[in-house]
């Protein structure tokens, strides 16, 4: 069964990465795809009917607010949300690390969740329907101590989305964690690490996509995984 279909899903940071990935497969699958990401745009990538795109921060409250009337506007709902927008910067020393480093971590990594997750609830809420998915990192169960600060905003994301959960079940509202260990992405910049034992995006997205493509009385909490060649 495709239960995506005609869906529409509001999806942060698409325009790259695991965002990308997974708003390509969700538009072969049949879904309505919003695409809000910072910098360049899906759109002027992929030709698809059902894909709209809008410029926004995910931690600046009115971008946020403008991107979901945007989203009614063109598909007249939000059925399903992916918090997929996050950064990750070197603070490998708590001592020399900077204030900006902190709150850019914090903004987007934390404050975009929550921003993007009220915005949704007020559709969600009163058709008592809907499922959100974030989409933290394995580094929001395990600490790193080579990336305290992006620990940090992970651990508070799932906190928050936990607490959601709890609330939102009984709305008629899946929310879910989708955890994944070290992707290929752009997150690493020019970092000398051992991509090839890495996540592909495209391993992350179709995780998405299953989760998504459940029945409606299926929940999945939380879902953790990783290449087995990194923890070999």
């Amino acid at each position: 069964m495709n239960y995506i279909e005609n869906k529409v899903i509001f999806i942060t940071g698409a325009s790259s990465g695991i965002g990308k990935a997974a708003a390509k497969s969700l538009l072969e699958l049949g879904a309505k795809v919003f695409d809000f990401s910072r910098s360049r745009q899906l759109a002027d990538e992929v030709d698809h009917p059902n894909l709209r795109s809008f410029r926004g921060d995910v931690s600046v409250e009115d971008d946020v607010r403008n991107g979901f009337m945007d989203c009614l506007q063109a598909f007249g709902t939000v059925d399903m949300l992916i918090n997929n927008a996050g950064i990750g910067m070197v603070s490998l020393d708590l001592a020399t690390t900077d204030l900006d480093t902190y709150e850019q971590m914090v903004n987007v990594n934390m404050r975009g969740v929550f921003l993007s997750n009220r915005e949704a609830l007020k559709v969600m809420k009163p058709r008592k329907h809907g499922h959100i998915i974030t989409v933290i990192s394995m580094a929001g169960q395990r600490t790193n101590p080579n990336a305290p600060l992006y620990c940090a905003s992970k651990f508070g994301a799932r906190g928050l989305s936990s607490g959601l959960a709890d609330q939102a079940i009984k709305l008629g509202i899946k929310v879910t964690d989708v955890n994944p260990g070290p992707t290929d992405s752009d997150y690493w910049g020019d970092r000398q690490v051992p991509r090839e034992k890495f996540l592909k995006v495209e391993d992350v997205a179709r995780v998405i996509v299953f989760v998504l493509n459940q029945p409606e009385e299926v929940v999945i909490r939380e879902i953790n995984f990783d290449n087995m060649k990194f923890l070999a």
